[in-house]
């Protein structure tokens, strides 16, 4: 390897928004994630929902003048 062009390779903590931390050596530094592979659904078989500032009662909202209108139940 040339001597001066590469970048510093320093130990790094990586903490996942479930509260996983693990240690790794990175050029970027410590970080935080919002999923990994202790949470990830792929990963564990577990599908969860995320909903994210109320966008499932935000879309319910927006179409339940529709599903009166059209004569069906809005769920």
């Amino acid at each position: 390897m040339k001597q001066g062009i590469h970048p510093e390779y320093k130990e790094a903590i990586v903490t996942c928004a479930c509260g996983a931390v693990y240690r790794t050596r990175s050029t970027r530094g410590s970080f935080a994630v919002e999923v990994c592979s202790a949470c990830h659904p792929f990963y564990t078989g577990k599908m969860r929902y995320v909903d994210t500032a109320g966008r499932v009662e935000k879309f319910k909202r927006k179409y339940e003048k529709f599903g009166k209108e059209a004569g069906g139940t809005a769920t």
